[in-house]
């Protein structure tokens, strides 16, 4: 069947005042006592016992039409696939790819320590981006809730994005996120509240897949089977292990033995301001450029401002009480008023502090039937927006290539081969992820060094931060800026697109909003007529 175009004429789908709760069973609460039902299996709970499941591969089905296929797509008529997936964490890496797994009609457990962020408690509730590239992988996975995260998102895409300089609050350069998006009919960028986007996804995969409380600390692969071992006690056995535990992997540690991740040399203060900018409707986010800090400000709807201030020192830093704004103050004294403002718009309590730390991607992302995913293999600096878009894209390649050895199982008759389908996964994400990974790398290095392809020179012209003056060097990175930049741009948001099945083309912004924005990146002065105005705190 031909993909079906969806299209929709107006942004008043997408206001900029989107509110961010969503509702969810306050009973999604689950004790390690109780775990999903599954018929004809017995489990005991008691501590120091395992809970076994035998598995074989390509057995049973429940009925089907004969037309009927297991894609993603026809949740309903899924083939029950009596291959048992086990999940170390249940943070968006790992519910993304619980829901994959589940809809291609896999059985899956996931493990979660602290469910906090999904009950709207905990410290980082604050927004993420889900970029063009990780929206169309979540419509390919699971086009209702694609479309839940759409509209409750805040799109940041059909505006202006870029860099600025941290002083005169000049721009340097404007991305365009919204050209590679519709010329392939991707969705456009959108920010959610990290809260709300757990809070979809673990309603969708369902109260009976999550145990809350659950801290995976050991494994065992004989081989034929995984053995997961809680931090209570308790035992599961399942047909593999996906290790999405996050930067601090307990998985990754068993696997690869201990291995300190890789501090960044910056620590980062983040804050969420009520506070509407009077370029609200032409602006999406600037990274305000300075020497070893930057700045970055963001729309997340609903009349806020997410904000972060990165700053180069040692880690392991603790701020005085009440004191990381005054400070924040001090690091950020001279820059323009588009950053100052938004720190003084925001309550010292709301205001949190945490270094910066990523993992250089390995060739090596798994052994046996355990497999990671996301963080726990390939954290990223936040500055390219993609850590998170990174594991949903590897959540996608996981549970179609898992869907993949299913079928050839079946063909053949004989047992899946689990080993093969995730060195396939590995092998498939590896190269792009470790490109991203080091553009990342370079974005917060180019973000905040002073040096000739940012436009701003070494030694001697340091004072000319103190000053609001030009760069000198913006004719010098004007190649990288132009030819470089979007062609990478196109890649990371619309690279991935092909491999994608079962999504329909996506349509969701008007030719006025596209014809407008073309204006804004082509005309300077429009740009400033659009956004000539004053900041309005609410």
């Amino acid at each position: 069947m031909a993909s079906s175009t969806l299209c929709y004429n107006s942004l008043n789908a997408f206001s900029r005042t989107t509110q961010f709760s969503v509702p969810i069973n306050k009973d999604l609460l689950f004790p390690p006592e109780t775990s999903p039902s599954l018929p004809t299996r017995t489990r005991k709970l008691n501590k120091n016992k395992t809970v076994r499941f035998t598995v074989k591969a390509a057995t049973t089905s429940t009925p089907t039409q004969a037309n009927e296929t297991a894609s993603y797509g026809g949740y309903g008529s899924q083939r029950r696939k009596q291959v048992r997936v086990l999940v170390a964490g249940g943070g968006i890496g790992g519910l993304v790819f619980a829901l994959a797994a589940k809809r291609k009609g896999f059985e899956v457990m996931v493990f979660e320590k602290d469910l906090s962020a999904v009950r709207g408690e905990g410290q980082y509730r604050g927004p993420i981006q889900i970029q063009s590239n990780a929206l169309a992988a979540l419509e390919a996975i699971d086009s209702d809730v694609a479309e839940e995260v759409m509209r409750v998102g805040c799109v940041t895409g059909d505006r202006i994005n870029g860099l600025v300089d941290g002083v005169s609050g000049s721009w340097y350069v404007k991305f365009d996120t919204f050209t590679p998006a519709v010329e392939r009919g991707l969705p456009v960028t959108r920010v959610i509240s990290r809260m709300t986007l757990q809070q979809i996804l673990a309603r969708a995969v369902g109260e009976d897949v999550i145990m809350n409380e659950s801290n995976v600390v050991n494994f065992v692969d004989d081989g034929s089977k995984v053995t997961v071992e809680l931090e209570n006690g308790q035992k599961y056995e399942g047909d593999l292990l996906v290790g999405a535990d996050g930067i601090w992997s307990k998985v990754r540690k068993q696997l690869f033995g201990p291995k300190e991740a890789v501090y960044s040399g910056y620590t980062c203060y983040t804050g969420i301001a009520d506070f509407v900018p009077a370029d609200i409707e032409s602006v999406g986010y600037r990274v305000f450029l300075g020497h070893k800090q930057y700045f970055v400000s963001s729309d997340v709807g609903a009349g806020k401002m997410q904000w972060y201030a990165f700053h180069k020192e040692p880690p392991g830093g603790v701020d005085s009480p009440n004191g990381k704004k005054e400070r924040l103050l001090k690091i950020f004294e001279g820059w323009c008023d588009n950053a100052l403002d938004l720190i003084l718009a925001t309550e010292e309590e709301a205001i949190l502090r945490r270094d910066i730390y990523d993992r250089i991607p390995t060739l090596t992302w798994g052994k046996g039937r355990v497999t990671l995913l996301g963080d726990s293999v390939h954290a990223m600096q936040p500055n390219m927006g993609q850590g998170g878009c990174m594991a949903i894209e590897d959540s996608y390649q996981l549970a179609w290539e898992l869907e993949n050895a299913w079928e050839q199982s079946v063909k053949s008759g004989s047992p899946i081969d689990i080993d093969s389908s995730l060195r396939s996964y590995e092998r498939e994400r590896r190269f792009r992820v470790a490109i991203i990974h080091g553009m990342a790398r370079m974005a917060a290095l180019m973000a905040s060094t002073y040096k000739a392809y940012l436009g701003v020179g070494l030694g001697p012209l340091e004072f000319l931060t103190k000053f609001r003056i030009p760069h000198p060097g913006r004719v010098g990175g004007r190649f990288f800026v132009d030819i470089m930049m979007p062609t990478m741009l196109s890649w990371v948001l619309g690279g991935n697109s092909s491999k994608l099945e079962g999504r329909p083309l996506s349509c969701r912004l008007s030719d006025k909003a596209n014809d407008q924005l073309r204006q804004w990146f082509e005309d300077d002065d429009a740009l400033e007529r659009a956004i000539n105005g004053e900041y309005v705190s609410n």
